[in-house]
């Protein structure tokens, strides 16, 4: 079974195509998301049957979580193809993701916070990992923004 992880909520963007859950191809790729997934997928629902696609819906960049979101929701209806959602501290090794000015978004205890970083803290590129079996995605897909109206 083919399925597909899509990192959006940082730069470069990341894809990366599953076998039986285990990475085949990535794809690192810089630029805008609105400009690369449909290049991408075109090319990628050619030589693919895809049978899942992935997003990071939360946090990061709200433009790229609802681009990603619109953009694979509707491949998703129109092939027929399931979908889930997942939070992307699982693939930075849980370190803080950019939230806005020097703000981050960091997680304990399964909730997520916005603040400033402590001076020791280390942030951690984000990674597609080799495997996807160990994961639970989330079948409720909507993007989670974590902050409050302005």
């Amino acid at each position: 079974m083919i399925e597909v992880l899509v990192i959006t909520i940082s730069n470069p963007l990341l894809v990366g195509i599953y076998e039986n859950k285990k990475l085949i191809k990535e794809y690192k790729l810089d630029g805008k998301t609105s400009d690369l997934l449909p290049s991408l997928f075109e090319n990628l629902l050619l030589e693919f049957d895809i049978k899942k696609i992935i997003y990071v819906n939360s946090p990061g960049s709200f433009m790229a979580i609802k681009v990603a979101y619109i953009f694979l929701k509707t491949i998703c209806i129109t092939k027929n193809i399931e979908f889930n959602a997942i939070d992307g501290f699982y693939f930075n090794k849980n370190s803080p993701i950019k939230a806005l000015g020097k703000k981050y978004f960091i997680k304990e205890e399964n909730k997520i916070k916005v603040d400033f970083l402590e001076k020791d803290c280390i942030i951690h590129d984000f990674e597609l990992p080799t495997g996807i079996e160990k994961y639970n995605f989330n079948e409720e897909t909507l993007p989670i923004y974590n902050l409050p109206a302005v």
